[in-house]
């Protein structure tokens, strides 16, 4: 029976497995660091977790797609043995240990100023006081040799500071200038830094859910970083004016500052945080925008340019299509005509592959719309039917307005009949965005049956379309614009 059992468990493929989904996340170039590591006898002594290795490493770089079953990699491993299912598990579970052995250690790797820190820990506890000196002005070579002054520089300072005290307290040198002014200001700006970057996170999330934090101290930090002049430290100025920005919107001051350290102070800030910087700068745009403001219309199609030239919109070279769509939108919206045609053109082979085509086409019909080339609309949007729904709603809301604007009364109301029934269709899509454009197809059947100058039915149209909820009517803009014109 106990032998039945472990020739079922023998057959379970190993892709819902922890070392599966770890060991398939590296490509070759890393899988051959991993393999000199697994063959360093300091690291491991246990020849078949190399084998063990090797299988999956041969099984993710085939082209085949079998499964790789525990009996296989078993045979392979064990030739001539029975299935031992304890004794399998064991070596999962210890090759799994060594790879993450080895992401710590290529995490050290690519942090010398922490090695430095662990060193100075490592001699302290032994005591070799030969090394102290050497040791302490490495790590601060190296730190301040960073171009960065995020937090994490002034984390790094602390650390290195707090180890160089901890020697001084194994010497028992009394007469000596401790560091300790040193080591509590670098921790002083570290932690506030952190705690203004994580309530300005904090500021955004509560948009969007309706949990109110709680976040201990921040009103004293933020009186702290007044009375005491932090915002000479680019790091705490940056944070704080990003929160102020949200705790105070409507005062536009704290933006323009927060431009002008984007400007001055941004290369003191690695990638990822300058994407944070940035990504909380056009976020105060885009709420101004949604309440009508002009100016940063433009101030966030500027912001997407510089993020554009520095390449900060890309991941592992391809542009999102919807910052690409984004970006489109926001340059008709100011009028660059001339520059999203050259954007289209010269940024669309940087687009998945998968979605290059559809993205193309959508945002080409964008453009066509702003500059009223009806016929070029018409030819890109009347046969497409595309598999993101968003495409699909946007674009069908597209070529209804376009239909209305050349007066082509029957394609139109065809139009929304068949917009009508691929709402109903798709149960996929949430009803928070179905409901605006039912209301739309509404609004728009409406709008078409009015005659040119009949004042009442204009007011009456117009009064019911304000009477709706804000975010209830798609296009609702489009629609009050042609209710004008038809009086």
């Amino acid at each position: 029976m106990s032998n039945q059992k472990s020739i079922k468990k023998a057959a379970i493929g190993m892709e819902n497995s922890k070392l599966y989904s770890t060991l398939k996340t590296f490509d070759k170039y890393e899988q051959n660091r991993i393999r000199k590591f697994l063959k360093s006898p300091y690291f491991n002594k246990n020849e078949a977790l190399v084998k063990l290795f090797e299988l999956f490493c041969a099984h993710f770089n085939s082209n085949g797609h079998k499964k790789l079953l525990k009996t296989v990699l078993w045979q392979k491993v064990y030739p001539n043995q029975p299935f031992d299912d304890v004794l399998f598990r064991k070596n999962c579970s210890d090759l799994l240990k060594l790879i993450e052995n080895y992401l710590v250690q290529q995490s050290l790797e690519q942090d010398p100023v922490q090695r430095k820190i662990l060193l100075m820990d490592a001699l302290k506890h032994r005591k070799i006081s030969t090394l102290y000196n050497s040791a302490v002005r490495s790590a601060r070579k190296l730190a301040d040799a960073s171009p960065f002054r995020s937090y994490r520089y002034y984390h790094q300072q602390y650390k290195i500071e707090k180890a160089y005290f901890e020697l001084f307290e194994v010497e028992k040198d009394r007469t000596a200038k401790y560091n300790v002014e040193e080591m509590l200001n670098n921790l002083d700006w570290f932690f506030i830094a952190e705690k203004l970057r994580y309530s300005a996170i904090i500021y955004t999330q509560q948009r969007f859910i309706s949990h109110n934090y709680n976040i201990l101290l921040l009103e004293d930090i933020l009186k702290t970083v007044r009375k005491h002049n932090l915002l000479s430290i680019p790091t705490i100025a940056v944070y704080y004016t990003i929160l102020q920005t949200q705790r105070e919107p409507d005062l536009t001051e704290h933006y323009y500052y927060l431009k002008n350290l984007i400007s001055n102070e941004i290369d003191k800030f690695p990638r990822s945080e300058a994407e944070f910087i940035y990504q909380a700068a056009m976020n105060y745009c885009v709420l101004n925008i949604n309440k009508g403001s002009s100016e940063f219309l433009e101030e966030y199609f500027n912001l997407s340019v510089i993020l554009l030239k520095n390449g900060m919109l890309f991941n592992n070279n391809e542009l999102s299509p919807w910052h690409f769509r984004n970006i489109v939108v926001a340059a008709l919206r100011v009028g660059k005509y001339t520059w999203t045609e050259n954007f289209i053109r010269e940024y669309s082979k940087y687009l998945p592959e998968s979605m290059r085509d559809n993205a193309v086409s959508f945002n080409s019909a964008q453009l066509y719309f702003s500059q009223k080339k009806w016929d070029r609309v018409i030819e890109l949007l009347r046969e497409v039917e595309y598999e993101d729904f968003t495409y699909n709603l946007n674009s069908k809301t597209m070529l209804l307005s376009t239909y209305y604007e050349i007066d082509e009364i029957e394609p139109l109301f065809s139009l929304l009949d068949s917009f009508r029934t691929y709402l109903n269709r798709h149960k996929n899509i949430p009803a928070a965005r179905r409901t605006p454009y039912m209301n739309l197809i509404r609004f728009t059947k409406k709008l078409a049956r009015i005659i040119p100058g009949d004042k009442a039915a204009v007011e009456k149209l117009r009064k019911e379309l304000d009477e709706m909820p804000t975010g209830t009517v798609a296009n609702s803009k489009w629609l009050k614009e042609k209710l004008t014109e038809l009086e």
